[in-house]
């Protein structure tokens, strides 16, 4: 593993995270009183402005055939580390529900096991995978 690719990936998603933070803040704030609810709005978010940032910076993705082929199986990378992310998130909140009012101490933590799953998954299969007529 590159050092720069994976020091990249970190800033990315640094970004991700207060892309991600910021929207379920301001959705809990202005649109939904259900932190789950506000948690799926906020990852959706996050996932597009992550692969934009990855394949731009991180993982030279000019060099691949089909967009559409290259997004899917990022988000199908996102979802698993989400996934882990969430599974962190709800076993947090049901076990101590006071977090539920600091709901970015929990997406944090999640984040951490989450971003492990997403660089493996992004670095071996989303964008380091040989694609045909390259």
């Amino acid at each position: 593993m590159p050092f720069g690719r994976f020091a990249k990936f970190v800033v990315v998603g640094g970004v991700g995270f207060v892309i991600d933070a910021g929207v379920l803040t301001l959705a809990l704030r202005e649109l939904t009183s259900s932190v789950y609810a506000a948690r799926a709005l906020s990852f959706g978010s996050a996932v597009l402005a992550t692969w934009l940032l990855n394949r731009l910076f991180v993982f030279d993705g000019g060099r691949r055939t089909s967009l559409v082929a290259e997004y899917g199986r990022y988000i199908l990378t996102q979802v698993a580390g989400a996934l882990c992310n969430l599974g962190v998130f709800v076993a947090l909140v049901e076990m101590i529900p006071r977090l539920a009012a600091t709901p970015v101490v929990p997406l944090a933590i999640g984040a951490v096991l989450g971003a492990l799953v997403n660089y493996a998954g992004s670095a071996l299969w989303v964008f380091g995978a040989k694609r045909s007529g390259s």
